[in-house]
């Protein structure tokens, strides 16, 4: 199917294409459509819409103890006193933990990283949120951390750095169990593979 030239209609909506084509999974064609759905839709609809992209980057930042998003100073998951407070999954992003959530088999704290180490694109210890992970652990209420990093390169590497680094602390430390792809990223599998690769986590100290 050809793919109309926005261009040739009007330079506006040629920069608006150009904006949504840059979204993960939307290529141009894609794009073209949905500019085109939302010029259709009533000038009062398309406010709501960029009112609604602008709050979530003025509002939302990240919580004070587990680094997830909020618009609160904690978020609501650390809020929540009926959750097991001595139980921390650690996981790379906050989609991570929209997707474990979604398992309903996790009532725990969650921790979030911020990403992944990663030698080949400089990324180390200091630019992930480890020192606050280790500060969480340190005051002696956590009895066990789960790492739900991705099972990739990056993400073993980095569950094999936290393990050495939380040792000292006599916390018990878990992986998730291989029930998980390799090379698949959390947000991509189903919520019953990962609710067992939850459940059937193996022990790492």
């Amino acid at each position: 199917m050809m793919v109309v030239d926005v261009s040739k209609f009007s330079p506006s909506l040629e920069r608006l294409v150009q904006k949504i084509s840059k979204l993960p999974g939307l290529g141009r064609k894609s794009a073209a459509r949905l500019a085109l759905h939302i010029l259709r839709q009533p000038e009062e609809e398309a406010r709501e819409l960029a009112q609604a992209i602008l709050d979530v980057k003025t509002r939302i930042h990240l919580c004070r103890i587990c680094s997830n998003f909020t618009e609160d100073e904690v978020c609501s998951f650390c809020s929540d006193a009926r959750r097991d407070q001595a139980l921390i999954c650690v996981v790379e992003t906050p989609g991570d933990v929209l997707r474990l959530e979604r398992t309903g088999s996790f009532r725990g704290l969650y921790h979030v990283l911020g990403g992944t180490l990663s030698p080949l694109d400089d990324v180390g210890p200091d630019d992930l949120r480890i020192a606050e992970l280790i500060e969480r652990v340190k005051g002696g209420a956590v009895r066990e951390v789960i790492l739900a990093t991705n099972p990739t390169t990056d993400g073993d590497t980095t569950a094999h750095y936290l393990l050495r680094a939380l040792k000292e602390y006599g916390v018990a430390v878990s992986r998730i169990a291989r029930g998980v792809p390799v090379g698949a990223e959390i947000e991509q599998v189903d919520e019953v593979t990962l609710a067992s690769a939850l459940e059937s986590r193996t022990r790492l100290s």
